[in-house]
């Protein structure tokens, strides 16, 4: 996710309660995910799935425009 701000996703982590906030959610969206298309987790439908889905893209977009406004 978002390679090109590596050093600064790096640089972030631990001390920006927002930022972190954002980073732990868009992963847990995507261990959710995983575990879902695995049939780990048989509970949820694809609609669920798509919505997860949607949710972990719309927080990509947050992360990149905070990262790209953070870097001006």
């Amino acid at each position: 996710m978002l390679h090109e701000y590596r050093d600064l996703i790096s640089e972030l982590k631990g001390k920006d309660a927002h930022f972190d906030k954002l980073f732990e959610r868009h992963n847990e969206l995507d261990e959710q995910i995983k575990n879902a298309e695995e049939n780990k987790i048989s509970t949820l439908s694809d609609i669920e799935i798509s919505n997860l889905k949607k949710e972990k893209l719309h927080i990509k977009d947050e992360l990149k425009k905070y990262l790209e406004n953070y870097k001006k």
